[in-house]
């Protein structure tokens, strides 16, 4: 007798899940001095399912990088938990961190440096999968040409050297290689931003079709708004090394919350119909060796209070998302009444 589902079993396992992970970087100051302490990344906590896209976005030096870092296993967080494929990464053993290392895989914002310049496409696309299987040399050629063929590009390509190549088709070729272990998620650092307009459209929409045909999760690491709209399912907002506003992308670029999201939205051509006025930041990005006492956006938000520049908020939820704002509430009750009328 067969046995109904329920539906709980139909949820799919997150490929990551990090929980109040922080990286934090010891700056030495000279031999008798105590050294000052730098947070990246400060207690952000996300999850990617199987098929969605997770864009992280901010301006430079929010920590996005140094967080698509940890996930692909290049640095170590400092606290938190990080789990792949149901794996905790910082206990996991020297072999269980050689397994993950297969299942996720990064894409690099510049396609001009990310290649080996002195070896055959071919080659590059091969390697991977020398070193991590027992395949053969015939079986990884026939490997490496289905995936080329599956990422736009010809056979003859094959024995191509990377300067032969435009920027977008080279960018095809960063993402053949990352999909030649099968991982389950796909980190993409800046992927588009070196690239003209016009071929953006065409490696985004190539990363869309690569995600419906093999059930991808992508860790999408942005500043460019508009290319975020395009791909993401959802987005986290960072600021100074912390999340300040997480959720659906429609929630978030219908009525952003919190006023740093207001302001990037408001600043990027297009897509500022969710804020009702213009916001212009004033001042510069603290540094993170001496963080705002309060909440990280008080030196820069107009609507910073007394309680803002000394208590720093946590992600509440609030209207289908989470936001670290003690204002938010007000803003949305402002801005849902200028919608109403």
């Amino acid at each position: 007798m067969s046995r109904h589902l329920t539906p709980a079993e139909f949820i799919p396992l997150p490929v990551v899940q990090a929980s109040g992970l922080r990286r934090t970087y010891s700056i030495s100051k000279g031999l008798f001095r105590k050294p000052d302490l730098l947070q990246a990344v400060g207690g952000v906590s996300f999850s990617v399912f199987p098929g969605k896209t997770l864009a992280v976005v901010g301006e430079s030096g929010c920590g996005k990088s140094t967080l698509a870092r940890m996930v692909t296993l290049i640095e170590t967080p400092t606290e938190g938990q990080l789990e792949l494929g149901g794996i905790d990464v910082r206990n996991a053993s020297e072999d269980e961190r050689h397994q993950l290392r297969r299942t996720v895989q990064l894409v690099f914002q510049n396609p001009y440096g990310s290649l080996n310049p002195r070896k055959r496409i071919g080659q590059i696309l091969e390697t991977p999968l020398e070193i991590n299987t027992t395949l053969d040399a015939d079986q990884r050629a026939e490997k490496a040409r289905a995936m080329l063929a599956r990422v736009g590009l010809r056979p003859e390509h094959y024995d191509r050297y990377p300067h032969m190549f435009s920027g977008g088709q080279r960018q095809r070729i960063a993402i053949a290689r990352a999909l030649m272990l099968e991982p389950a998620l796909v980190v993409a650092d800046e992927p588009v931003s070196a690239l003209d307009v016009s071929i953006q459209a065409q490696v985004l929409n190539l990363l869309a079709d690569l995600q419906r045909e093999l059930g991808l999760a992508y860790l999408f690491i942005s500043h460019d708004l508009g290319v975020v709209r395009h791909i993401a399912h959802d987005v986290l907002v960072m600021y100074l090394g912390h999340a300040v506003e997480h959720g659906e992308k429609q929630a978030i670029f219908a009525r952003p919350l919190h006023p740093y999201t207001q302001a990037l939205l408001a600043s990027t051509p297009g897509l500022g119909s969710g804020v009702g006025q213009r916001i212009v930041l004033k001042g510069e990005l603290p540094s993170p060796l001496h963080p705002p006492t309060g909440c990280v956006f008080s030196t820069r938000c107009p609507h910073a209070t007394a309680r803002c520049r000394s208590e720093r908020p946590t992600l509440q939820e609030l209207h289908g998302r989470q936001v670290a704002c003690f204002e938010a509430a007000n803003l949305a009750d402002s801005s849902s009444g200028r919608s109403s009328q």
